[in-house]
C-alpha cells in the first residue's frame, strides 16, 4: 500500500528521512496545481528522478551541465532519438567525448537540483509507492540522503526568518534616489545581477524569480541582501505591509564607510 499525503501536514525532509532510515526502496510522486515530480530510491539512497518541465533525457542534462554544446546537443540528440540513456552514455565515453564521471557528476547535479526545487514546496500531495522498479534504459545512481537533509532543514529556518522580513512576493522594488546609492558599487555574483536587471516597479518579485529561475529562498535572500546594502526599496501595491520595515542604508556613514560596510553585509548574507 502506498504512503500518501500532503506536504502541509508532511515536509519533504521528513519524507527524505523516512526513506532513509527506513532504506526505502520505490519511488515518490509529488504533485501540485501544476508541476509533477518522481524520484526514485535504492536502498534508502537516491537513484532516479524527473520535473515534467523538464526534458529528463540523459542529452539535456548533459547540455544543462554544460558538457557539450547547442550543435552537439541537437546532432546526438537526432542520431541517437532511438538509444537509452544508458546507450548513449557507454557510447559516448567509447568516443571520447566525455568521461563517465562527468556523465555521472552531470546527473548527480540534476537530481539534487530536483530535491532543492522541492523544498520550498508548502503545498501538493505525494505518495509513495514502495518496491515500484526504476527504469532499466537510466543511469541510476546511489545518493547519500543525508546531507540533502541537513542542508533542507538548514534552508527552511533561513526561509522561514526571511519570510519575516520578505512575507510575501507579490511586492516590487525599486532603486533609491538616495545621494550616494549606486547598485554598481556592490560586488554581486550573476544571480544577483540577474535579479538586478529586472527590478523595475511593475515587476513583483514573483516575477523575477520565474525569469530568472531562482526559488523562494534565493530570491528572498538576495532581496534582502539589497534592500539591507540600501540600494532598492519596496513598491507597496494596495493592502500590501511588511511585517516589519527594513531600514535600508546605514546612517552616520560617509559613502567609502557605507560602501564597505554594504559588501560586508552582501558577504555575510551569501554564507548563511
Amino acid at each position: 500500500m502506498a504512503l500518501k499525503g500532503n506536504l502541509r501536514d508532511f515536509s519533504l525532509t521528513q519524507l527524505l528521512n523516512l526513506v532513509h532510515l527506513a532504506r526505502k526502496n520505490g519511488i515518490l510522486r509529488i504533485e501540485d496545481s501544476s508541476n509533477r515530480v518522481w524520484l526514485g530510491f535504492r536502498e534508502g539512497k537516491l537513484a532516479y528522478g524527473g520535473f515534467n518541465q523538464d526534458d529528463n533525457g540523459l542529452v539535456a542534462i548533459l547540455y544543462r551541465a554544460r558538457k557539450i554544446n547547442a550543435n552537439q546537443y541537437r546532432t546526438i540528440k537526432e542520431r541517437a532519438s532511438s538509444m537509452s540513456d544508458k546507450e548513449l552514455g557507454l557510447l559516448l565515453v567509447s568516443a571520447g567525448y566525455l568521461t563517465q564521471q562527468e556523465i555521472l557528476q552531470s546527473i548527480h547535479e540534476y537530481l539534487i537540483s530536483i530535491v532543492k526545487r522541492l523544498f520550498f514546496w508548502t503545498s501538493g500531495t505525494f505518495a509513495f509507492e514502495n518496491d515500484a522498479p526504476l527504469p532499466t534504459d537510466r543511469i541510476l545512481l546511489r545518493i547519500n540522503l543525508d546531507n540533502l537533509i541537513l542542508e533542507g532543514s538548514r534552508q527552511l529556518r533561513e526561509y522561514d526568518q526571511l519570510k519575516d522580513e520578505i512575507p510575501s512576493l507579490d511586492i516590487a522594488l525599486k532603486f533609491c534616489d538616495r545621494p550616494g546609492t549606486n547598485v554598481r558599487n556592490l560586488r554581486l555574483n550573476q544571480e544577483e545581477w540577474k535579479v538586478v536587471s529586472y527590478i523595475h516597479p511593475k515587476n513583483s518579485l514573483k516575477k523575477i524569480s520565474e525569469v530568472t529561475n531562482l526559488n523562494d529562498l534565493e530570491i528572498r535572500r538576495i532581496t534582502f541582501g539589497l534592500l539591507q546594502a540600501g540600494v532598492v526599496e519596496f513598491v507597496k501595491p494596495d493592502g500590501f505591509s511588511p511585517k516589519r520595515t527594513i531600514n535600508p542604508g546605514i546612517p552616520n556613514t560617509n559613502p567609502h564607510e557605507q560602501a564597505s560596510i554594504i559588501k560586508r553585509i552582501i558577504q555575510r548574507i551569501r554564507s548563511l
